[in-house]
């Protein structure tokens, strides 16, 4: 894993900034119903990705993720200004307009979405290890989901194959504690998740995810693992959401006290207050980097705004019809 200097508090400080802004600006737009369906933010998780991206190989390593999922693509590398036109249903999106909020797509930057259904990912991220495995590369992939995924069957016939063909895969529970709603103590009679990988004598453990460090470290740990040949290994990542669940959550589960908590150790306000106190940046070059942001957010809001909608057709492009089909008996 690269040092972490400097540039790349700067980096960490500026992206986790735009990534939260960028999800503030959605919720500003669905209330004016610019964006329409279900939309779920990251804000207060934006550590999670900061590390996990520090200690990931970006020219090969791979990345799939459940339905929270607008920023993890542009960490990767893909143009902000489409992600925030697919959210739109536009045609200059990621996926044409067709995907929306909770399918985000880049092949060309190896994030493979973006799945609307719970716990959908787990096993189709150790499948794009498989293949990975299979042809020899030694890129690794990070399936990502949340505590309430956790809960899924697949879960438990993913870990035992993982283990089983060692497979080249870290499986990331980004726990922020509720699930859609339902706290994990409710969920199951053990509250430590990542336990669940002893099981199957899978490397495992907890993570601090407020703090962009402690997932880096832990995540260059098991992806080195990885491509050596040693197999998966399934890190329970503690974090936080400051919004709901959804747009349409209402947060009844928890106090605003609670949330004010953990607002305390919010990892944007941790890696500035280090560019502070060791001297890394001024409050001047704070609000440099502050007005770049907001800038690079009223673009993407603009392009998307000035995009057009898809045509029609584009819906039945990816559509095909079999007229022999041998199950399909047509009346005569």
């Amino acid at each position: 894993m690269q040092k972490i200097t400097k540039e790349v508090y700067l980096k960490w400080y500026e992206d986790m900034l735009f990534w939260r802004k960028f999800e503030d600006k959605l919720a500003a737009v669905y209330i004016q119903q610019k964006v329409r369906g279900f939309l779920h933010l990251y804000n207060g998780q934006e550590a999670v990705l900061a590390g996990a991206l520090h200690a990931m190989d970006l020219t090969k390593d791979k990345m799939i993720t459940a339905y929270r999922n607008h920023v993890q693509p542009i960490g990767m590398g893909v143009d902000p200004k489409r992600v925030m036109a697919e959210l739109y249903g536009k045609a200059t999106g990621t996926s044409q307009g067709l995907g929306g909020s909770m399918h985000i797509f880049s092949k060309e930057h190896r994030f493979y979405g973006g799945h609307g259904i719970v716990g959908g990912q787990i096993p189709l991220g150790a499948g794009i290890a498989f293949g990975d495995k299979y042809h020899d590369s030694d890129a690794v992939t990070l399936c990502c989901f949340g505590d309430g995924a956790a809960r899924q069957g697949s879960l438990h016939e993913t870990f035992n194959l993982a283990m089983l063909w060692k497979l080249p895969v870290i499986f990331v529970c980004e726990n922020n504690g509720y699930a859609m709603g339902t706290s994990v103590e409710r969920t199951a009679n053990h509250t430590d998740i990542w336990k669940l990988g002893l099981g199957y004598e899978m490397p495992c453990g907890p993570v601090d995810g407020m703090n962009p460090i402690k997932v880096a470290e832990a995540f260059d740990e098991a992806i080195q693992r990885a491509r050596r040949g040693d197999g998966p290994t399934f890190l329970e990542v503690k974090t936080y959401r400051y919004r709901g669940h959804s747009m349409s959550d209402a947060q009844h589960y928890r106090t605003k006290e609670e949330v004010e908590e953990y607002k305390k150790i919010d990892p944007i306000k941790q890696v500035k207050d280090i560019l502070l106190d060791e001297k890394y940046a001024t409050e001047d070059d704070i609000k440099v980097i502050d007005k770049r942001v907001k800038d690079l957010v009223s673009e993407c809001e603009k392009f998307a705004e000035e995009s057009p909608y898809p045509e029609k057709n584009v819906m039945y492009d990816a559509v095909y019809e079999q007229e022999d089909y041998p199950f399909i008996q047509h009346k005569i």
